[in-house]
């Protein structure tokens, strides 16, 4: 089946987006080639460069079956508590001289202390001024007040993902509700933060579910879209799943760019593993955004690596 008549100024409707996802053969490269024109058409060619640091590893009570840091689990990561704001803002410093242009402190966790809150802010504070990076967060679910804190603090960002469809949640997390997601993403966008939002893919969710996501994200408007893939880690429930191939992420990517064309959408964990040698078409599939300098407790390719690739493709990382 031919896609040749996409029409990229027309947002798919769910049932379109689904069968978009089940494409084979020489259509899903029509369908590549529509996502990258509107891109193209909305981002240019640029691709935005971000970075997290893992300011506070493991020994969370939460049960996400992805996760190496839930103390359900006998992973083997490092554990340790809440690093120091210098710590942070060294690490941020270091990525800012790689490419990076916003950087995000992650803390394992639903919640922080009082006293955790307190060094985040001034962790942000730090980046700002001497880093000059954009502000990113993730720390769990946080009250209205403490986002409207972290956003006087200097705050851009706040991250918060949905994980997966509303429909295939509780078969990853017991612990805490979709609907728990949902409301933090809502109060960040109301006390002005921007948001990042998306989800993994590859942990057993049907197509359908895929879609139903993305939905989700879109009728939530978030402003950037994470897409990670499942890299299974030895310990967690899901370590012995491994169903995505190259394409089907490539899919994936293609779709979300059409269902929000003006969204970033930024390929973050489980690139490496799932998209393998075919991780240059990520662009050409839609995506305008990349993590570089690894994840929370796996490592990604070295960040030379990545701006070489971009290099070579003809784009830019962006200057702001």
């Amino acid at each position: 089946m031919k896609v040749l008549n996409v029409n990229t100024d027309v947002v798919p409707a769910p049932d379109e987006a689904l069968r978009l996802l089940s494409l084979e053969g020489p259509a899903v490269l029509d369908l590549f080639a529509a996502a990258s024109r509107i891109r193209e058409k909305f981002k240019g060619r640029e691709v935005k460069l971000c970075s997290i640091i893992n300011g506070k590893s493991g020994q969370c009570p939460e049960d996400c079956a992805f996760c190496s840091q839930s103390a359900r689990f006998r992973t083997n990561i490092p554990s340790y508590p809440l690093l120091s704001p210098d710590a942070i803002l060294e690490r941020a410093i270091q990525m800012k001289k790689l490419g990076a242009r916003e950087f995000s402190i992650v803390t394992s966790g639903y919640n922080l202390s009082e006293e955790e809150l307190d060094n985040i802010k001034k962790a942000v504070r730090l980046i700002k001024e001497k880093a000059g990076l954009g502000t990113c967060a993730s720390l769990g679910d946080l009250s209205k007040e403490e986002l409207l804190s972290l956003k006087e603090a200097g705050l851009d960002n706040y991250h918060h993902n949905l994980e997966t469809a509303q429909s295939f949640f509780p078969e990853i997390v017991t612990t805490h509700s979709y609907d728990d997601k949902v409301g933090v993403v809502r109060m960040a966008r109301e006390v002005g933060l921007k948001v990042c939002s998306g989800g993994i893919f590859g942990m057993g969710e049907s197509h359908a579910q895929r879609v139903e996501m993305l939905m989700a994200l879109k009728a939530l408007n978030v402003d950037s879209i994470p897409i990670n893939f499942l890299n299974p880690i030895p310990g967690t429930p899901l370590e012995g799943r491994n169903d995505l191939m190259p394409m089907e992420c490539l899919k994936i990517i293609s779709v979300a760019r059409l269902l929000m064309p003006d969204k970033d959408i930024l390929i973050c964990g489980g690139r490496e593993v799932n998209l393998r040698g075919l991780q240059s078409l990520m662009f050409f599939a839609g995506a305008n955004g990349l993590m570089i300098g690894g994840y929370l407790t796996t490592k990604g390719r070295p960040e030379e690596e990545d701006l070489n690739l971009i290099k070579d493709l003809g784009l830019s990382p962006c200057n702001s």
